[in-house]
């Protein structure tokens, strides 16, 4: 089976080399163009190993599909790609194009699924291999795999430690699922579709007068972007790294949520419905991420100050 691969970063470099393992043949890797002193992983991985690398800024141009068309590909293969490729393209190969995405379709089609599937307190999601049609996250699915959700894990945790890993195995196996005349073609249950935007600020604000559990969510699911966000001294600070703490006031004496209630040497509680929310890494605006105990340190909180 023949390979056209596309891809990016450290992930699109892993699912290369499982690919070659298998006894796959990758006969091109698509990228995007190099950042300045920074080439993608999976780009200079290619590079090393010799094969043919393409690194256009559009895939629209027609003399993109042509010279696409000279590798003659089996299979295409999307894992992690943010650019939009053209039809041309995508049903091109004999075995048309395959592609990773971080969710148990038809939920939470769209690029941000794993913010949204910890900001809905979701205890359980997974990953789908599907192949790719007009639509966005709605074609056939070939496999599913499916992995829990820790009440504290992060977008970064559910990523980098279930969902990356899997994935890889599972483009893996889809491809010899593909290569062997074994990969179904799933129709996905429309009745069950969700469809959420790209998560932003927009979605970021944290509410601090809604319960613990739903403000502790928002903060995991926009960790590490675009980072929830409130406002303090009359300027945005963005909260990432942060645990929910059990409540230690007697009702009568309840604090307003988004009150700062404690502040120790390396992180302050803010006060909710029901709890606190311990603050462990920030970032004031026009500034860089930081431990809280940096902003402890240099007078920026102090308790009974007011958050948003």
């Amino acid at each position: 089976m023949r390979i056209a691969l596309f891809g990016q970063a450290p992930f699109g470099k892993d699912v290369l080399d499982a690919l070659r393992a298998a006894g796959h043949e990758v006969g091109v890797v698509y990228t995007p163009p190099d950042a300045p002193e920074r080439p993608d992983p999976l780009a200079a991985r290619a590079r090393e190993l010799g094969l043919a690398l393409e690194q256009p800024p559009r895939y629209r141009p027609p003399e993109v599909f042509e010279r696409y068309q000279t590798f003659t590909p089996d299979l295409n293969v999307l894992a992690f790609v943010t650019a939009i490729i053209p039809e041309s393209i995508l049903f091109h190969p004999p075995h048309q194009t395959i592609e990773y995405h971080p969710s148990l379709l038809p939920r939470h089609r769209g690029r941000t699924a794993m913010n949204w599937a910890i900001i809905n307190g979701e205890a359980r999601t997974g990953l789908t291999i599907f192949w790719v049609d007009a639509g966005i996250d709605t074609g056939p699915i070939l496999l599913q795999k499916e992995v829990e959700i820790d009440p504290d894990d992060t977008v970064t945790t559910l990523y980098f430690n279930k969902l990356y890993p899997l994935g890889v195995e599972a483009l893996v196996e889809a491809v010899q699922l593909v290569a062997e005349g074994r990969a179904p073609r799933i129709p996905q249950d429309e009745s069950r579709a969700t469809s959420e935007p790209p998560c932003a600020d927009e979605h970021a604000q944290i509410p601090w007068a809604e319960s613990a559990r739903t403000v502790y969510n928002l903060i995991r699911g926009t960790n590490p972007q675009p980072g929830a966000w409130t406002t303090h001294r009359g300027r945005r600070l963005r909260i990432f790294d942060a645990a929910l703490q059990p409540e230690h006031h007697p009702h009568a004496d309840r604090p307003e949520p988004g009150t700062i209630v404690r502040v120790a040497e390396s992180s302050f509680f803010v006060a909710v419905p029901g709890g606190a929310i311990e603050v462990k890494r920030v970032q004031p605006e026009g500034a860089g991420k930081i431990k809280a105990g940096e902003l402890i340190a240099a007078g920026g909180v102090e308790a009974g100050e007011r958050l948003g």
